[in-house]
């Protein structure tokens, strides 16, 4: 049975029959970051439509990358009533390389998903 939308992107699965991995390694993997695989393994679709297809997705990565940076911001200054320089730097920078993986493998997710021209098929 095909999995749902929500759950096919979450999983990094093929947008056209949401089953085949996008990437070669786990999402939260900090191994072959650029990674993508070349075709679906279970349907055959080209997850690389055009030469340079994913430049655009570092714009998805860069909006990821201020939200966390706003949140970070609100948690601190709710949490602690005077924070320092220190713990918003620390804090910050720590969470972005942490999440790096995620943030640029979900970034090409949602760019595949949203401009990729990959029609779901329910086979």
């Amino acid at each position: 049975m095909s999995k749902g939308l929500g759950q096919a992107m979450l999983g990094a699965k093929c947008p056209k029959c949401r089953e085949g991995n996008i990437f070669p390694v786990p999402v939260v993997s900090f191994r072959k970051l650029t990674a993508v695989n070349k075709s679906c393994s279970v349907c055959g679709a080209s997850f690389q439509p055009e030469p340079s297809f994913y430049d655009g997705a570092m714009y998805i990565s860069y909006a990821f990358s201020v939200a966390l940076f706003i949140t970070v911001f609100v948690a601190i200054n709710i949490l602690i009533e005077k924070p320092e320089l220190w713990m918003y730097l620390t804090t910050i920078i720590s969470l972005n390389l942490l999440l790096v993986p995620v943030m640029l493998r979900y970034s090409k997710v949602l760019y595949l998903y949203g401009l990729g021209k990959l029609k779901y098929r329910g086979y």
